[in-house]
């Protein structure tokens, strides 16, 4: 990949990243509900999600998710009832600091954190859609692609990183500034919602063309 070519993803890649997203309010839950030393592994979560879409668009299977209308609805709807569904858990959590709890007062391991971003990611045809219509203008055909794509994937995580980074930390400073339950049961909520404001948007989504 060209330096000129690579500069210019580089940029698309933080105008993909800072855009507001399922990816971003999962980073902030995280950091409002953990902490930022704990909540942080969302984000390896989101990164590979990321990279399991790049894959999914590398081997064609996100041309057919993009023209086949069963199969975009399907994982379209997956994608609507998984966030709303975050979002109804948000919304009925504790009035209280979870920092590595669960709703039901259960310690929440890293790995159930990461498994819950990387499902974001995953049940979001958007993305797919998205990565099929960006990262074609980036690929030259006449040179190898798994470079191309590795350079592709390594971009797209840096920039991810960075700023869900951002969104967790705030959102972790914003835990620590909160005292009284009342506080806590708002925020909550506010994140519950944009949960399901996420999946309404993603159900609002229509394949171009």
């Amino acid at each position: 990949m060209e330096l000129s070519t690579w500069l210019a993803f580089f940029a698309a890649s933080w105008a993909i990243s800072i855009s507001p997203g399922p990816g971003a309010v999962a980073s902030m839950s995280a950091g409002l509900n953990h902490g930022f030393r704990y909540g942080y592994v969302t984000i390896f979560g989101l990164v590979l999600g990321i990279w399991t879409q790049l894959l999914i668009v590398g081997v064609g299977l996100g041309a057919l998710i993009a023209a086949s209308g069963t199969a975009f609805t399907v994982v379209k709807w997956l994608g609507v009832a998984y966030l709303v569904w975050l979002g109804i858990a948000q919304w009925r959590a504790p009035a209280r600091p979870m920092v590595a709890l669960s709703d039901s007062g259960e310690v929440v391991t890293q790995r159930a954190l990461i498994l819950k971003a990387w499902l974001i990611n995953i049940v979001n045809p958007k993305g797919t859609v998205f990565l099929l219509a960006v990262v074609p203008q980036f690929i030259n055909l006449a040179q190898p692609l798994l470079p191309q794509y590795l350079i592709i994937g390594a971009t797209l995580a840096f920039t991810d990183l960075v700023v869900m980074t951002g969104y967790t930390a705030l959102a972790a400073k914003v835990l620590g500034a909160l005292k009284e339950p009342s506080h806590i049961r708002a925020m909550n909520r506010v994140f519950g919602s944009l949960f399901v404001i996420a999946g309404s948007l993603l159900a609002l989504f229509k394949r171009s063309g």
